[in-house]
């Protein structure tokens, strides 16, 4: 039998260090090979305490496996210590003894690893053992059904995985190959670990994704927890998945996944409304704390939906989203306007629209809550549906009982029509500065307006009879642009912050509309943020889906999702990529978007509705009231008095109006006054003090060098 090379190279080191053992320590005793001699021993040490302390098999190979080095360094201490070479050589036959052993007794090479064999030279065949037929072990048997037995065997065959037991295996009704096989640990006490899908599935030769693991829950009888585990095989179910699913299985494979369209959801259910041509997707997220993140055209694709701006709406409410999916567009129908629709209740509400689900959207004519009058603030690019809306809630004040004023910067026929059935309405940026004057004078004189039960003057109280005036509601369409006008802008945009912020005190509500919320377009923070309070803003098509959310988002106070105005309603139809191959033409299929907009709503939801459609071709008398609502005696002689009473629409301005008069010696230019002006009350940003008078050629000339653009 051939020397393994192991025992060779152990046998050799122990010839060679025997004498570096006997010699070193007497010639040599401060060479650094006595410190690593001991050092060495002083591990051997450390190997039998660890080996001492450990419960694993084997402690006794690993304590002869370090006895040399500590051997080794006793034998270097005691050589070390003694006179010369000890009594009688101790020192060397230490040596010589430390080396026999390991010469003479079975090398610790042996041990260095359980089981151990020799390698021989050549292999030497050997005759094989006759065959032991060993006695089968008679298992338990617990009762067992003919299936359990059957999964016991293929679980024994596969080596026990994850040391566990098959306790009992049912078969899923109707199917022919899936189950839940029950297991538990073979060791009692001992919870189940390392057992994954692919463990199980590789005895049932089924993929690991037609495997779940679960939990055991604890029940009478039968035990749970770590030590059991429920595993659920569904070839048969997965296949049908596959091939059709139903809506819930697809919203949990396809939408609810990590890479879904809505992550972490479940599907709630599917309702069909026939009637109304619609079904909804209701579905909520699984954790109630977590905010949904829909992406709308990813949901659609994996539910096999249309991804159509048009047909296809999300509706967000905390933890839950409705996904509603149209057989139509249900915003390209007119719903025409109708006195009913347009009469408010005792509240101030009326309908102004219809949402995507059908839902009439309120708008009010006064905020009853506030005991105030109200706001309202249009946005829109032209012919977006901004004085359709405006003839809508210009007929519901009416109805009301509400006193209306109109001024624009450009002629327009609807605006004309609108003009027969409201107090005033007139053209030009002239004509808004006017208006706007007067109307911040009108709150000067209705805060000293004396009521008739008691003769004091109180704040506006609507829908109360003993107030003595009635509600104004002005409006100033493309506000935008008139503020920017280069000769009554400045006194537009300071009049109309004035009379966002003294307005509603005095029942005057400002209406501005344009095409930007911003404050470089006329839109100042201060107006803003009073108009966003006290009014439902409309935001309709803004030329762009960006630009309208942007426009949606800065009249709310956070920033919910706004929904999405497509620029023409155009259901798909066929394949793009068919039709690109084949050279043909895109169906032109679009319809108009106009009348679509985005209200906010007081909690600051955006909704988005359709608003009523008001026919200009057709006489409006059966919309408005038959009489017109008008200012008391007692108003008109105040704003008389003040000279802002009279036929706005004349073309050119009074003289004083808004400049005074050039000085009789001077021939240079009048120095412009502030939009406050005869009106009183709250100041413009470009007139805050009296004008000084000048009454000598000195008190001229002071006053010209004192004008900011001389």
């Amino acid at each position: 039998m051939a020397t393994p090379r192991s025992v060779t190279l152990e046998r050799l080191a122990y010839t060679l260090a025997a004498p570096v053992l006997a010699v070193t320590p007497n010639l040599y005793p401060d060479s650094p090979v006595n410190q690593v001699v001991q050092l060495a021993g002083a591990a051997g040490i450390g190997g039998w305490v660890l080996a001492a302390k450990s419960d694993e098999p084997g402690a006794g190979r690993k304590i002869l496996r370090w006895t040399p080095l500590v051997a080794a360094a006793a034998i270097d201490v005691a050589a070390k210590n003694t006179v010369g070479w000890g009594p009688y050589g101790m020192d060397g036959l230490l040596a010589a003894g430390w080396a026999a052993v390991g010469l003479l007794v079975l090398p610790y090479s042996r041990h260095t690893r359980r089981r151990h064999r020799p390698a021989l030279a050549a292999p030497v065949p050997q005759p094989a053992p006759a065959e032991v037929l060993e006695e089968p072990v008679a298992a338990v048997d617990d009762g067992a059904d003919l299936l359990t037995r059957e999964v016991r065997m293929l679980w024994e065959n596969a080596g026990m995985p994850g040391r566990t037991h098959v306790v009992k295996a049912t078969r899923h009704p109707g199917q022919r190959h899936d189950m839940t096989i029950l297991l538990r640990a073979s060791e009692t006490g001992r919870p189940i670990t390392g057992l994954t899908e692919a463990v199980v599935a590789a005895p049932f030769a089924v993929p690991s994704s037609d495997v779940v693991l679960s939990e055991v829950a604890i029940q009478p009888g039968r035990q749970g927890g770590p030590g059991w585990l429920e595993a659920h095989i569904t070839p048969d179910a997965n296949q049908r998945r596959r091939t059709k699913p139903t809506d819930q299985e697809k919203w949990t494979d396809r939408v609810a996944s990590s890479k879904g369209g809505a992550p972490g959801s479940e599907l709630v259910h599917t309702t069909r409304d026939n009637e109304r041509g619609v079904t909804f997707y209701r579905a909520r997220m699984a954790d109630p704390t977590d905010t949904p993140r829909i992406d709308l055209p990813k949901l659609c694709r994996a539910l096999g939906l249309p991804e159509d701006d048009s047909r296809v709406f999300v509706l967000v409410e905390g933890a839950e989203f409705l996904i509603s999916v149209f057989d139509t567009p249900p915003l390209s129908p007119k719903f025409p306007a109708t006195r009913e629709l347009l009469t408010p209740d005792a509240k101030g509400m009326y309908v102004c629209g219809f949402s995507i689900t059908g839902q009439p959207v309120h708008n009010f004519v006064f905020q009853h809550d506030k005991n105030a009058a109200k706001h309202g603030l249009v946005l829109g690019v032209t012919r977006g549906g901004k004085t359709q809306f405006f003839a809508v809630t210009m007929v519901a004040e009416s109805n009301a009982g509400q006193i209306v004023w109109l001024s624009s910067c450009f002629k327009d026929e609807k605006t004309t029509a609108l003009g027969e059935y409201i107090d005033r309405q007139g053209i030009t940026p002239l004509y808004m500065a006017r208006q706007l004057r007067a109307a911040k004078a009108l709150c000067q004189i209705r805060a000293e307006m004396p009521w008739g039960h008691d003769g004091k003057p109180h704040d506006y109280k609507p829908g109360d009879p003993r107030c003595p005036y009635k509600q104004l509601n002005v409006y100033a369409d493309e506000f935008m642009t008139a503020s920017q006008d280069p000769q009554y802008g400045e006194f537009i945009q300071a009049d109309g912050d004035a009379l966002t912020v003294m307005g509603l005190k005095y029942g005057i509500g400002f209406n501005p509309a344009g095409q930007s919320p911003f404050a470089h377009n006329g839109f100042s923070t201060e107006m803003k943020d009073n108009l966003r309070q006290n009014s439902r803003p409309v935001i309709f098509n803004m030329g762009s889906p960006g630009a309208t959310r942007k426009a949606a988002a800065g009249t709310m106070e956070n920033a919910y999702d706004v929904p999405t105005i497509p620029a023409r309603y155009a259901p798909k139809e066929g394949s793009a990529i068919e039709r690109a191959m084949a050279g043909e033409a895109e169906p032109e299929n679009g319809v108009s978007t106009g009348g679509v907009a985005v209200v906010v709503l007081d909690n600051g939801r955006a909704v988005l509705m359709k608003a009523l459609y008001v026919d200009f071709d057709d006489d409006l008398a059966d919309l408005f009231p038959s009489e017109i609502n008008r200012l008391t005696d007692y108003e008109i002689s105040e704003l008389t008095k003040l000279g802002l009473w009279f036929d706005w629409s004349e073309p050119e301005p009074r003289p004083g109006e808004f400049w005074p008069e050039p000085d009789e010696d001077g021939d240079g230019k009048p120095r412009r006054r502030g939009g406050g002006g005869k009106g009183g009350g709250r100041g413009s940003k470009s007139g805050r003090s009296a004008e000084p008078k000048v009454t000598s050629p000195r008190q001229a000339l002071e006053a010209i060098k004192s004008l900011t653009d001389a």
